[in-house]
């Protein structure tokens, strides 16, 4: 079986995954989710760069005998990225989960800025250091989790934390003969108000991924549709 490194996106934590973490391993996988730097019980956020989030998952990836299947929700399309410009050859596949799968130089920000119609960017609210930002309560239903139960909005609405600005204006720099060498994999959520899906189709249409899968879901399947999310990413270790 295959061992699965599931990396969470901007504002939320490892604790996003505790639905779909079980049905992984109940398919014989072995599942790692990690709080990124400044994420769920980790470090002060204002001292978070996208070197630190990449070298932590790097770390990580380099503990473990076998190749990851490396998934990236979200903001993470960035990280995930990043470490595999340092060691494609310990991944065996990325999965681009909504996320912000870039092309070279480009900044999270500036693909975010673009997309008219996400809900986020332009409802963020900036800590006087102008080192994070949380986004406003009044979209975060709405943006995040506008297809889970109401007991699951709660439950990520209390546990989220300011988001470092850093990573998320830093260019990335991969190579196509690093990065460009690991086989990946793009997950649409159709009904997503973060990440909507005409810009999700512009980056896998920009950056050709080996399979494009979708999910009739919100930017939260991990929460409203864990079982579909599992069965797509248990495929993609066949």
């Amino acid at each position: 079986m295959s061992t699965f490194m599931l990396i969470h996106g901007a504002w939320h934590g490892s604790w996003c995954w505790q639905k779909v973490i079980p049905l992984l391993e109940k398919k014989g996988h072995a599942v790692i989710a990690p709080d990124l730097p400044g994420h769920g019980s980790s470090d002060n956020p204002d001292s978070i760069s996208l070197e630190t989030y990449t070298r932590s998952v790097v770390d990580l990836i380099r503990e473990q005998i076998e190749s990851v299947i490396l998934v990236g929700h979200s903001m993470s399309g960035i990280v995930i990225s990043q470490a595999a410009e340092h060691v494609p050859g310990k991944i065996r596949r990325l999965v681009y989960l909504s996320a912000y799968l870039l092309q070279d130089g480009q900044t999270m920000f500036e693909v975010a800025k673009k997309d008219n119609e996400g809900l986020v960017f332009s409802n963020l609210e900036v800590s006087r250091n102008r080192k994070t930002a949380r986004v406003k309560e009044a979209v975060l239903r709405e943006a995040f989790y506008n297809d889970c139960s109401e007991e699951d909005f709660y439950f990520a609405m209390n546990k989220l934390v300011p988001q470092p600005l850093a990573p998320i204006s830093t260019p990335i720099h991969i190579t196509k003969e690093r990065w460009g060498r690991v086989p990946r994999s793009y997950i649409e959520c159709s009904m997503d108000q973060t990440i909507t899906n005409s810009t999700q189709q512009e980056m896998h249409t920009n950056i050709t991924c080996e399979s494009v899968s979708r999910l009739e879901s919100g930017h939260s399947p991990f929460l409203s549709v864990p079982e579909k999310l599992a069965e797509i990413l248990g495929s993609e270790a066949d």
